[in-house]
């Protein structure tokens, strides 16, 4: 028995169970559809050529001659259809955010704005869907905006022509408020940005134990205020500024879209403006779980426990296979949100979507980033308010 070419099926088969069916529900089947789903959800592409090279090998070496070896080659070559299905899912990614788009912008919306289509980087798809640098963007690592040190730091994203006047996105990274850092997640859509002529800011903040809520929301209303102050110094127009996040960090850019200039989250910064232009959440949880009462009331840490009619434009994304943060309590928030807010409200639920979803250049990430950069366009291109009227 070819020893290594059995662990290497166990492990495909295993993972792209976890990528397709994906289970949500016992709490540890859900753990597990993340951990183990998350890779081959994102780039079944690179399983589909594990399956055929691992295959071929095992053949040219002569190490499928027995009963056994064949069923195993026939469990592994039986992986491809799931793996396409992976695929299929992520490829229709394109479809849905451009129906959301119509559906929160209205069917005239190309006609408002106008946005490039753009060529799929298929090699970074295909094979290199780590590789996140471009060479026109340049990064400066490592500044700092608070007391807390390497927690309060931030980098930045810009041309390395330097941007003139470039609109400024925020971004928070996920982690449950007990890990993450700020260069791990989003960062296709940060260059994309970047490369675009805008500033692009991700920042770190305080984790559990150090803080608690609403320590983090005071360090992410911190960046904001540093953004406003300083932001122009790297080619920026802090006037419009959007602020998105993922996961942990989603809920903080809703929380700071809704509570504008609020001083309970700006202990010794109260003058400062902490207003958004829009944000753009990303896999997060809003509150409301599986479980709980929807009409509980929620707690303050807790985004719609702060909706208005006030509050800015937003842009949500969220899987419906996200075993973390549920696709219902999402939809929960998009409902109660749009049931009050006088601004757009775009979601966009991606079919077979999972937590963590913008680790990769995937053929789903690009789209939501075209989506991003779409959204983006038109609120630019829209009447902007002033702070006063987003209290």
């Amino acid at each position: 028995m070819p020893m290594g070419y059995v662990v290497t099926t166990a492990l495909l088969t295993w993972c792209t169970f976890f990528a397709v069916v994906a289970p949500r529900r016992p709490r540890p089947l859900a753990t597990m559809s993340f951990w183990f789903g998350m890779v081959l959800n994102e780039v079944p592409f690179l399983g589909m050529f594990a399956v055929v090279a691992s295959t071929a090998l095992a053949a040219g070496q002569g190490d499928l001659e027995s009963p056994a070896s064949k069923v195993t080659a026939a469990v592994a070559l039986a992986t491809i259809p799931g793996l396409a299905v992976s695929a299929w899912r992520g490829l229709r990614t394109d479809q849905v955010v451009g129906r959301a788009l119509e559906e929160g912008l209205g069917a005239d919306w190309r006609d408002r704005v106008h946005v490039p289509l753009r060529r799929r980087p298929w090699a970074r798809i295909l094979l290199l869907s780590r590789l996140m640098r471009r060479r026109d963007v340049q990064r400066i690592p490592n500044i700092s905006y608070g007391d807390a040190g390497r927690r309060n730091l931030l980098d930045i994203y810009r041309r390395r022509d330097t941007p003139q006047n470039g609109p400024v996105l925020i971004y928070f990274h996920g982690g449950h408020y007990t890990s993450g850092a700020k260069s791990r997640e989003a960062r296709p859509l940060l260059y994309r940005l970047a490369d675009q002529g805008w500033v692009c800011i991700s920042a770190n903040y305080r984790l559990r134990p150090e803080t608690d809520f609403p320590g983090h929301q005071i360090d992410a209303k911190k960046v904001i205020a540093w953004a406003r102050e300083h932001a122009s110094e790297y080619g920026a127009d802090p006037s419009r500024l959007f602020v998105a996040g993922s996961s942990a960090g989603s809920n903080m850019a809703a929380h700071c879209a809704l509570t504008p200039n609020d001083p309970v989250y700006q202990p010794g910064f109260e003058s400062a403006d902490t207003s958004v232009t829009a944000a753009i959440c990303l896999y997060g949880y809003y509150g409301h779980f599986f479980g709980e009462e929807p009409d509980a009331a929620p707690s303050p840490n807790q985004p719609y426990a702060y909706l208005n009619s006030g509050a800015p434009p937003i842009l949500i994304a969220h899987g419906t296979k996200d075993a973390l943060a549920t696709v219902e309590g999402t939809r929960y928030f998009v409902d109660r949100l749009r049931r009050v807010s006088d601004s757009t409200v775009v979601y966009a639920e991606l079919p077979g979507g999972q937590h963590a979803f913008d680790l990769f250049h995937s053929a789903r990430f690009e789209a939501v980033v075209d989506g991003v950069e779409a959204f983006a366009a038109w609120v630019l291109a829209a009447p902007q308010r002033t702070p006063d009227s987003a209290r």
